[in-house]
């Protein structure tokens, strides 16, 4: 490693070897903090973070042999992310790894210098994690989801389904900065659409039932779900009420459609999580992540839960139907 780092040395002109480059040594054993809210991913369980894994084993890292990972996770709220990314920072770790833009947030609070790659955040130069997506500056790239088109398409798909409907519940989490650029793109459309929004807040898992609840006794008529870690790791049991209350849900990951709601649409994150790998790969080499650019979504997906739509009593127009990349039966 030390003798491929010198040569592109040489081939830049430059007479000294990052230090990172340097540290590429045999023996080495490379160490990635992971801050998240959700719970420490079992893997073959979670099929976002094993493509993450997947990737970076193709890029020949080997976990237990040639990188490790340290976990930090709430397991829920938000309020202790602070905390951990420090005790990451304290670790001296390699790199942190964050899913999205709350974990980004605590990290750079906690250091300037060690490397943070984000794998979904949103909107990042909006939320003052970096100066712009082509040269971030500071010590924070990685991949960015966009927040507006999005939202208000997935409110659009759900009036196609349910032509009548008329009053949505928006599930979110209130201390996720992301959440409310959603909100904003999703009220818009409402308006536009004359669908009146209910917003209902769930800030840990314990708070969900009580947030169907209150859906319930405001009479919605069909459920929009701005996910996160903490809503992600939940998916089964949000759409098990979710069935329980009749409500037709729309949300933007494909993995909350394989749980049982009804439409989802969005990037798809397990190509997310793989480029994640790939830029994880570029600054244990050596690159600087000042300039790495932000990468958004390249492929966007449409799935859709006929098994759903059928409990609910409800025909999927054919227009969907042939846009839709996957139809679960």
């Amino acid at each position: 490693m030390n003798r491929r780092a010198f040569l592109c040395g040489l081939t830049l002109g430059a007479l000294a070897v990052s230090p990172l480059a340097e540290a590429q040594q045999a023996g080495k054993v490379w160490r990635i903090g992971s801050l998240n809210t959700s719970p420490i991913p079992v893997p073959g369980q979670n099929p976002i973070w094993d493509s993450f894994l997947n990737r970076l084993r193709e890029l020949g890292y080997i976990d237990g042999q040639n990188f490790s990972i340290e976990f930090r996770t709430t397991g829920g709220p938000a309020d202790r992310l602070p905390d951990l990314a420090a005790e990451l920072v304290r670790l001296n770790v390699d790199l942190i790894l964050v899913p999205a833009t709350q974990a980004a947030l605590a990290a750079k609070q906690a250091t300037t210098t060690i490397p943070i790659v984000m794998a979904a955040a949103v909107n990042p130069v909006e939320t003052g994690l970096v100066t712009s997506l082509a040269r971030p500056g500071g010590n924070i790239t990685g991949l960015t989801v966009s927040g507006g088109t999005l939202s208000r398409k997935r409110l659009e798909l759900l009036r196609e389904v349910v032509p009548k409907v008329s009053r949505v519940a928006v599930l979110m989490d209130p201390t996720n900065p992301a959440h409310f650029v959603f909100w904003r793109e999703t009220e818009i459309a409402a308006q536009l659409l004359r669908v009146r929004l209910q917003r209902v807040d769930a800030r840990a898992p314990d708070e969900i039932e009580a947030a169907f609840a209150s859906i319930a006794k405001a009479r919605a008529q069909a459920l929009v779900v701005f996910t996160e870690p903490m809503i992600y790791s939940q998916r089964s049991r949000i759409a098990d009420l979710a069935a329980r209350n009749r409500l037709p849900t729309v949300n933007m990951i494909k993995g909350h459609a394989e749980a049982g709601d009804l439409i989802t649409y969005g990037p798809d994150y397990r190509d997310l999580y793989r480029r994640t790998a790939e830029i994880v790969d570029k600054i244990l080499k050596g690159a600087k992540p000042a300039d790495i650019p932000i990468e958004e979504p390249t492929k966007l997906e449409l799935v859709v839960n006929l098994k759903t739509a059928r409990a609910l009593g409800l025909t999927i127009p054919q227009s969907i139907l042939l846009r839709a990349d996957q139809v679960i039966e």
